[in-house]
């Protein structure tokens, strides 16, 4: 498994470079992936989608898809477009140190 420095701290990820131990995930790794992603800033709507993120991860032990997204957190998928540009399940699941989403290619 490889390993990767974010944040100044190591953690292990996959070939695609999703984290594959969501326990080492943090607030401060989150904010460097979404810059790598090009989202410079994550506001309260990309926190609250986040925060779902984990918390689903935490319950069903994987990455929720676009439509459980969009349902639970009452957030239209044309929003996480604006707020995740260009594939935002993924992008959302990378943020969350999750493992990238069922369905996603």
């Amino acid at each position: 498994m490889a390993t990767k420095t974010i944040a100044g701290k190591t953690v292990q990820v996959n070939d695609e470079g999703f984290m594959t131990n969501p326990s080492e995930w943090s607030k401060e790794i989150a904010v460097e992936i979404a810059k790598e992603e090009g989202i410079a800033e994550l506001t309260a709507n990309h926190w609250k989608i986040v925060d779902f993120c984990r918390q689903a991860g935490a319950n069903g032990g994987k990455a929720p898809t676009l439509r459980q997204i969009t349902t639970s957190t009452g957030v239209s998928t044309k929003e996480m477009f604006a707020l995740f540009p260009k594939g935002p399940a993924k992008k959302v699941a990378r943020v969350s140190g999750l493992g990238k989403p069922e369905g996603c290619v």
